[in-house]
């Protein structure tokens, strides 16, 4: 299913989302099947962090607002294991796994809440060793002084 050939239905939302430098927009219309927070070797690397916080959807149109020669994608050899971002900032952005028929969404992403809750945790025997402490540290609105 192409971008021109979604049939939109009264289930159909808008979302939009952007960069850290917002030299790329986008929007998606549709709706979003599931939320995964993936802690996987290389999701950790790929978002220097504890995990991936993605949302897919075999039900989504994505279109770009602005800056899609910005866009710069990496897929890991011979896996499905792919990532868009930006060229200027760094920030992950979305981009179709089309062997499966996907749009994926970096969580992160949007510029509006994400809609649904996360689905599942992936990868978890692969997990980094400081994420067990990550519900027992101190707690700030801001940066502490």
């Amino acid at each position: 299913m192409d971008d021109e050939s979604l049939n939109q239905n009264k289930s159909d939302v808008e979302f939009s989302g952007s960069c850290l430098c917002g030299g790329v927009a986008f929007s998606l219309v549709g709706r979003f099947d599931a939320f995964y927070l993936c802690h996987c070797n290389r999701c950790q690397k790929g978002t220097g962090s504890l995990h991936g916080a993605n949302l897919f959807s075999n039900h989504l149109a994505l279109d770009w607002r602005r800056g899609e020669a910005l866009l710069q994608t990496f897929q890991v050899a011979n896996t499905r294991h792919k990532r868009c971002f930006c060229k200027v900032c760094g920030s992950p952005m979305p981009y179709r796994l089309a062997a499966l028929n996907l749009v994926v969404v970096p969580a992160g992403c949007l510029d509006v809440e994400v809609p649904i809750a996360p689905t599942a945790k992936l990868f978890m025997a692969e997990r980094a060793n400081w994420g067990e402490e990550v519900q027992s540290v101190p707690v700030f609105d801001r940066l502490p002084e």
